[in-house]
C-alpha cells in the first residue's frame, strides 16, 4: 500500500514562499516505483471544496521529470517537482497570498495525472498552509 506523507507548512507573510514535502513509501506491495504515478496537489480552504493545484505526470520509468500543470491561479508562482531517487515530490510556492491559505494534500495515482480527486486512491494526510499578515 502506498502511503503518502506531507510536510513542509507553515504560517508565511504575503509575498513569501514555502516548499512543500511528500514522501511516498509502501512500494514494495504495489511493485510499481514512484517514477511510475501521477501525483498532484490539491487544497481545500475552510467550506470551500477541495481543488487541484498542480500536477505532474508520471515518468514511466524512463527517467524524465514528467509534464506539469497549474490552475491559472498559481502559474507563474507555484512549481511542482519530483526526485524519484528521494521518492518525494515538491511543490515550490513563491509569493504566496492569503487566498493560498489552506490544507494542502497530495495524493497519487498510477499512470496519467488528473485534476478529479476520485481519480486518486492514494492520499496524504495533508499539511497546513496559512498565508497571512
Amino acid at each position: 500500500q502506498l502511503q503518502l506523507v506531507e510536510s513542509g507548512g507553515g504560517l508565511v507573510h504575503p509575498g513569501g514562499s514555502l516548499r512543500l514535502s511528500c514522501a511516498a513509501s509502501g512500494f514494495s506491495t504495489s511493485g510499481f516505483t514512484l517514477d511510475y504515478y501521477a501525483i498532484a496537489w490539491f487544497r481545500q480552504a475552510p467550506g470551500k471544496e477541495r481543488e487541484g493545484v498542480s500536477v505532474i505526470s508520471s515518468s514511466d520509468g524512463d527517467g524524465s521529470d514528467g509534464k506539469t500543470d497549474y490552475i491559472d491561479s498559481v502559474k507563474g508562482r507555484f512549481t511542482i517537482s519530483r526526485d524519484n531517487a528521494k521518492n518525494t515530490v515538491y511543490l515550490q510556492m513563491n509569493s504566496l497570498k492569503p487566498e493560498d491559505t489552506g490544507a494542502y494534500y497530495c495524493a497519487a495515482r498510477i499512470g496519467g495525472g488528473s485534476w478529479y480527486p476520485g481519480h486518486y486512491p492514494y492520499w496524504g494526510q495533508g499539511t497546513q498552509v496559512t498565508v497571512s499578515s
